[in-house]
């Protein structure tokens, strides 16, 4: 900017000269007036030539700052590419790796969905099951088979065993007299549930409670009057309901119901309760096979101890054995111990008669030297 200044400042010098040229000439200017606009041209043409050395200077410190100017510039540049490139770098391996993340994410979503998919379908499978009395009759029997094979060795039931009244249980707990067998019957009134569950005032409340206390005592009446049979089963049976919430509804709010079950001597359980009574029978079966073989177990302590009195008198009768044996070793000592004296003896003997033939061999061997001479 200040260099076009200065260039617009030069530009208007040079035309104002020209003018004052033009007008000397065009108007015939006296000789006087001649010399000072000489001079006048002459101080010109000198600011003239100082503004051109200016002019330069500045053209050229311009020319120095441009370059300057464009180096900082470009440096500033390749930082700011550098820092860019750094960035980009860095951005594409974080998104790299939240893509990846999000791809293993959907992959885990995908699993769920078909699990959930999964469950839907057995969820809905499980409802048609549910709303059909037949099926969900027969789903209370698997569950109560399951229960009961679970806990109790296959001798200890009987699963659709007919009474001598022509009735069927679900399953008969045989144990012995008392209590005597057991019946087991599962019930399921899962309609009057439903409808005590999905009641929105007191008065549709109400009626369905009425209908499902009913239909408890109900299934109560026809296990008392179908599975108790004096002389052939316990005098008490077992209501099944297949389902916890239906058994915390019948406790916690119809306590009365669940007393005129126990008047008529049937036991309410569900899943949890069972699992418990059963391995509650499963101890009584086995305390009162222990008493079974109390007799046998008796007859076999007495065996033992006979066994180990006769082994008593073995280990006395061998330690007589080791006694006797222990004597004879000492006694045999003894003679080995006399015979070794007497032999050493002996050899004191034959030693000492040696020594004396050698001392008669000595004295008698110069006699026979001079004999010989």
């Amino acid at each position: 900017m200040e260099i076009d200044a200065t260039i617009l400042i030069f530009a208007a010098l040079l035309a104002i000269g020209g003018l004052l040229v033009f007008l000397m000439r065009r108007k015939g200017v006296e000789s006087g007036s001649m010399a000072e606009l000489k001079v006048l041209l002459e101080q010109m043409e000198a600011q003239n030539r100082e503004l051109s050395g200016r002019l330069a200077q500045i053209a050229d410190d311009g020319r120095k700052s441009q370059l300057e100017l464009a180096k900082v510039l470009q440096d500033r540049l390749d930082q700011v590419s550098q820092r860019m490139g750094q960035s980009l770098e860095n951005s594409a391996t974080k998104t790299a790796e939240t893509i990846g993340q999000i791809k293993t994410r959907l992959k885990v979503i995908d699993e769920a969905q078909k699990n959930i998919e999964a469950l839907s379908t057995d969820i809905v499978g499980l409802q048609d099951i549910l709303s059909n009395k037949q099926a969900r009759g027969a789903f209370g029997e698997v569950q109560l088979e399951n229960l009961v094979e679970a806990a109790l060795p296959p001798n200890a039931y009987v699963f659709q065993k007919t009474l001598s009244n022509g009735k069927r249980a679900d399953c008969l707990i045989l144990l012995p007299d008392p209590p005597g067998p057991i019946a087991v019957d599962a019930k399921f009134p899962l309609e009057s549930y439903r409808a005590l569950s999905a009641a929105k005032d007191d008065g549709t409340r109400a009626a369905a409670a009425k209908n499902f206390a009913a239909d408890i005592l109900k299934h109560v009446k026809d296990i008392s009057e179908k599975y108790i049979i004096p002389g052939e089963t316990a005098e008490s049976a077992l209501l099944f309901l297949p389902s916890e919430a239906v058994y915390a509804e019948l406790h916690a709010n119809f306590s009365a119901t669940v007393e005129k079950s126990y008047r008529a001597r049937v036991w309410i359980v569900s899943p949890t309760t069972l699992m418990a009574t059963l391995h509650t029978i499963r101890a009584v079966l086995k305390d009162v096979r222990m008493r079974e073989q109390a007799g046998l177990i008796q007859k076999e302590v007495h065996v033992l101890l006979a066994d180990a009195e006769r082994l008593k008198g073995r280990v006395g009768n061998l330690s007589k054995h080791f006694d006797l044996a222990e004597k004879d070793i000492r006694e045999i000592e003894i003679s080995t111990g006399k015979i070794t004296r007497h032999v050493e003896r002996i050899e004191a003997v034959q030693l000492a008669d040696d020594s004396a033939e050698e001392g008669l061999e000595k004295a008698a061997r110069p006699r026979l030297v001079e004999d010989k001479g």
